[in-house]
């Protein structure tokens, strides 16, 4: 293995971009989701976080879903060539998975790791030399919210036509739904599969299964996560608290989320370039929030962009599910 690795970064997560991004996450109090994931020591403490408290690294049940779906996934496969698409693929141990099973079925499989952070898309990468050779892994950091050129962009990376599996697991939480899912959307022709997976409300009561997993945010890793946003620009932990809640937003469209926002109880002044923001004792900024779906939601909100869902799997647990969708 060399010991260089080529990544290819769109300008979308150029610095004049995100710094832009991140000036508007300022103005408007909102938090976007991909600077939790900006250094290698946010990565490190998402890592860390996930081995913890994922239901798909924690209970094998789960794991074995996700295994159910790559079998299928696999099955319905045209050709004996397949191009993996990870979408905000993370530290990519599920793409490895699927990988796995691509090659044991003999495809020869090409593999674009894709995520707002570059420590991800290395960590994807070097998830992925286990299975494939070097040559086979195209590293792309963008971000998938602002990238209007990413089907172009994936045609370049690939340009030789071949069935396409594209992931996206765990990220339709972080994102308003309305948002992303026509991003999504658009990236989906009609011979490619889609594997979408939701965090989940477990149980039938919809309200008390949100409940039910909120300790999986409300905790100590999560807090020293979120924080370290906050803290590298220069708040103080003792110039108020992280509260976690949950809430339907917005209101009257049902889905709930759990939000968690930092309340200042000192005043706070944060310098950026030539903008300064000022944050007083009782304001706050939301640092994160999570959707939480059941099977039937994810139907609704996928079908509105024109993608149905052909299979599913639900962890025993109730608290994962796995889609596998084709555009409608």
């Amino acid at each position: 293995m060399s010991s260089i690795a080529k990544v290819l970064i769109h300008a979308s997560q150029f610095p004049d971009a995100v710094r832009r991004d991140l000036l508007e996450s300022l103005r408007h109090r909102q938090v976007n989701h991909k600077f939790h994931y900006d250094s290698l020591k946010q990565t490190q403490k998402w890592l860390a976080l996930h081995r913890a408290y994922s239901p798909s690294r924690n209970d094998p049940r789960c794991g074995d879903s996700y295994d159910a779906a790559f079998a299928a996934t696999v099955a319905q496969l045209a050709g004996p060539t397949t191009l993996l698409v990870g979408l905000g693929c993370g530290g990519g141990q599920k793409d490895a998975r699927l990988l796995r099973q691509l090659a044991e079925h003999r495809r020869q499989v090409s593999y674009v790791p894709c995520d707002v952070s570059t420590a991800m898309v290395l960590v994807a990468r070097d998830a992925a030399l286990t299975v494939l050779p070097e040559q086979d892994v195209f590293p792309l950091v963008c971000d998938l919210l602002t990238t209007g050129d990413l089907p172009a962009v994936l045609d370049q990376l690939h340009p030789e036509p071949m069935p396409r599996v594209m992931t996206f697991f765990g990220m339709i939480p972080n994102f308003e739904p309305a948002q992303i899912l026509p991003k999504l959307a658009s990236l989906v022709r009609m011979e490619d599969t889609l594997l979408f997976s939701a965090n989940l409300a477990p149980g039938d009561d919809y309200a008390a299964g949100v409940e039910r997993i909120l300790p999986q945010y409300d905790n100590a890793l999560t807090r020293d996560w979120l924080m370290t946003f906050l803290s590298d620009l220069g708040v103080e932990r003792a110039d108020g608290q992280l509260r976690f809640r949950i809430r339907e937003h917005p209101p009257g469209m049902v889905l709930l989320r759990v939000e968690g926002n930092f309340h200042f109880a000192n005043s706070r002044s944060i310098k950026l370039d030539d903008e300064r923001f000022e944050f007083r004792a009782g304001e706050s900024i939301g640092l994160f929030f999570s959707y939480r779906y059941t099977p039937e939601l994810v139907r609704q909100w996928l079908h509105r962009y024109g993608l149905a869902v052909r299979d599913h799997w639900i962890a025993p647990s109730g608290e994962e599910g796995v889609f596998l969708c084709r555009r409608s």
